[in-house]
């Protein structure tokens, strides 16, 4: 059965959600209705309607024009595919020296940044969330400072954004783990696409539990939800080199306190702090080592 899809975006989540109560009484009705904040800091949000009629396109540009939001762009899926939906409404994600973009925005890669090609999938990790935005960020920052891995690893790898990032700017060995056999799956087509096949390894493995990943490394990146986190502070300090990095997300800014309580306890000390919306992305090192310039 045929569908289609008409998305907008604009300013402020209270004018969305009110757009999003008006896309819900136009005629022929929408099957559902979604209001999403994109978690890049700049407010912006996108509504999107699903219609199992052809909408009314009209109608859809004056409640367009009534919010003062972008024109509605409607398409029609043969088939219900929330995957293709995705890759032709994502925009690329630009963050510090990144450009994280999808096959069909090969052709706006600019010629000054490093562009990763992660194509939507069932793993997390597109660079449009606050957490993978804020790790890249963080990737860009470090190596700013002029830090140099030599062994590092991506626990909880989703996609394998950070691990494909991290082997952009640093030549280091790189190990990519997921509790997730898909998410290890899609991090190696990834790989692939991006001609880093034989550059970062893989595993699929809960936290630090497989002899690759015992260290010493001298960057993790864990990506992943608090209370794994939490759990994982002294694991993730037993496999950090003396002086090593960490850098943490997947935290409500509410609980970044907590975390990084029990990453103090296991001998970690706060280096820099970035919060996007409603997120958190933290760099610890282990130990007292600090660089000046955090």
């Amino acid at each position: 059965m045929a569908t289609w899809t008409a998305f907008t975006t604009l300013s402020g989540k209270p004018r969305a959600e009110a757009l999003g109560l008006a896309l819900e009484a136009v005629d022929p009705e929408p099957a559902g209705v979604g209001v999403f904040e994109i978690e890049d800091g700049s407010d912006t949000c996108e509504v999107g309607g699903y219609f199992t009629e052809a909408p009314d396109e009209v109608a859809l540009a004056l409640l367009a024009a009534a919010y003062g939001a972008a024109e509605f762009a409607v398409s029609e899926l043969p088939e219900t595919d929330w995957v293709a939906h995705v890759k032709r409404t994502l925009a690329p994600v630009e963050a510090g020296r990144f450009f994280v973009y999808g096959s069909h925005d090969a052709d706006r890669v600019p010629a000054d940044r490093i562009g990763l090609l992660i194509e939507a999938a069932m793993a997390f990790g597109t660079g449009h969330h606050g957490t993978t935005l804020g790790c890249l960020r963080a990737i860009d920052r470090l190596a700013e400072q002029g830090i140099e891995p030599d062994q590092i690893a991506d626990i909880g790898c989703g996609s394998g954004v950070l691990a494909m990032a991290a082997a952009r700017v640093w030549s280091g060995g790189i190990i990519a783990a997921d509790i997730d056999p898909v998410a290890i799956e899609v991090t190696q087509a990834n790989l692939a696409a991006n001609g880093m096949a034989d550059r970062v390894d893989t595993c699929v493995a809960p936290g630090f539990e497989d002899p690759r990943l015992r260290g010493p490394f001298d960057l993790v990146f864990a990506n992943i939800l608090k209370g794994p986190l939490i759990d994982l502070a002294r694991p993730m300090a037993a496999a950090t080199a003396p002086g090593g990095v960490a850098v943490l997300s997947g935290l409500l800014v509410e609980q970044a306190e907590d975390v990084i309580a029990h990453y103090r306890g296991a001998g970690f000390s706060l280096m820099a702090r970035e919060d996007i919306v409603d997120w958190t992305t933290l760099i610890l090192g282990l130990g007292d080592r600090i660089p000046h310039e955090f």
